[in-house]
């Protein structure tokens, strides 16, 4: 049996080179780069390292990049130290209905401390209308949060020009682009951004870490409290092998993103029209060309999503029906409801994304089994019903 995954969305297998970068940290520099010792300053040394690796990537900064532990932490960070930081201005956030749990999650409990929150719908194919971004401000907003790019149907957002709204505002402006750093051009200048969240797994790093880009000026208290880290914005000793790890995995990204871009891009083509030359009644969810190089989100009608996650494992295929931090949950998806899907094209979702080591054998060998997936569970239904 082949084992095929195509399940990048959720997490990206570690890059060779970002392991061997990380190994020494684990062994022999095992120093806490608080330290002002020899031990310590051979850390630090790869910590600042891997912070102008990171801030290279991204158009920031050294001094504006904060490690944490992912994108979670990062949104969680972003959201709260900002309503925080300006509780005297205003208690007003604007985002929108599609955005990552991280986010939803943050804005649910900023709303239980007297915050309010205005969460913006999105057009069929989940596109955020920078016009209603501007009609929804109010003299008390302090913080609009519209994520880059959708991490379940991967549409990518006008965060440019959004930005340039909130800055032509005086509103800090933040966005979750754990999806596209590392593999579609993000410059935080061009996008406008004052806020960027990352997370190193899903551009080949390790597992546990992460950034928070936070633009020299913004209005911001720390989430975390108990040391002086991270020039006193995130209290906790660093994760040193893992920021090496990002380090290089964001050098890696720096020097391949245009030639990743073309050949997964290619791969995406070739599986959406591989899907809607074979199977019937099947709907590709997200902006038809606005959308991640390596997402590829369909509904099937009359078909149960999760038996046919079950069927396409049982052949070796690793994909999704959703984001993977709400893998638990049993409600529908918020995105795809958002986008206006009916239930029944909910329940047959499927998402498949790719990456760098994805290869044309994977995609022929996917178009090949899923065909016969759908009709085994279409049967399955049939039955049922």
């Amino acid at each position: 049996m082949k084992r095929t995954y195509l399940d990048y969305a959720s997490t990206t297998p570690t890059d060779p080179a970002v392991a061997a970068a990380m190994q020494p940290y684990l062994t022999g520099i095992f120093g806490n780069p608080s330290n002002a010792h020899s031990f310590g300053k051979e850390a630090r040394k790869a910590v600042e390292a891997a912070r102008r690796s990171v801030a290279g990537l991204i158009g920031a900064k050294t001094h504006e990049i904060v490690f944490t532990s992912g994108g979670t932490e990062s949104n969680n960070t972003a959201l709260k130290g900002v309503a925080h930081a300006n509780r005297s201005r205003g208690n007003h956030i604007i985002t929108s209905s599609i955005e990552h749990h991280s986010v939803l999650g943050s804005c649910e409990f900023l709303e239980s401390t007297g915050c309010s929150v205005t969460y913006l719908p999105v057009d069929p194919e989940g596109m955020v209308d920078p016009e209603s971004v501007l009609k929804a401000i109010t003299p008390k907003t302090i913080l609009v949060s519209i994520m880059h790019a959708n991490n379940e149907i991967g549409t990518i957002q006008n965060i440019a020009e959004i930005g340039k709204l909130a800055r032509e505002k005086g509103i800090t402006f933040h966005t979750d682009a754990v999806q596209t750093v590392g593999h579609i051009p993000v410059n935080v200048d061009s996008l406008n951004v004052d806020m960027l969240s990352a997370s190193a797994h899903k551009f080949y790093g390790p597992k546990g870490v992460g950034f928070l880009y936070i633009r020299l000026g913004t209005r911001f208290s720390p989430f975390m409290h108990g040391g002086m880290q991270e020039k006193s914005r995130r209290a906790s000793t660093l994760n040193v092998p893992g920021i090496a790890g990002m380090g290089k995995a964001a050098e890696i990204a720096s020097g391949g993103l245009g030639e990743e871009m073309l050949y997964v891009t290619l791969l995406r083509d070739r599986l959406i029209k591989g899907i809607g030359d074979s199977i019937s009644r099947a709907h590709l969810n997200g902006h038809p060309s606005l959308r991640l190089p390596g997402n590829v989100n369909y509904s099937f009608e009359n078909v149960e999503g999760e038996l046919l996650l079950q069927h396409l494992d049982e052949e070796g295929i690793a994909c999704s029906s959703g984001s993977a931090c709400s893998a638990d949950s049993s409600g529908p998806s918020h995105v795809l409801t958002a986008i206006g899907l009916s239930s029944e094209l909910i329940a047959g979702s499927l998402r498949i994304s790719l990456g760098k080591y994805v290869k044309e054998d994977d995609i022929d060998y996917f178009l090949e089994v899923l065909p016969e997936a759908i009709k085994k569970v279409r049967s399955l239904t049939e039955v049922i019903e």
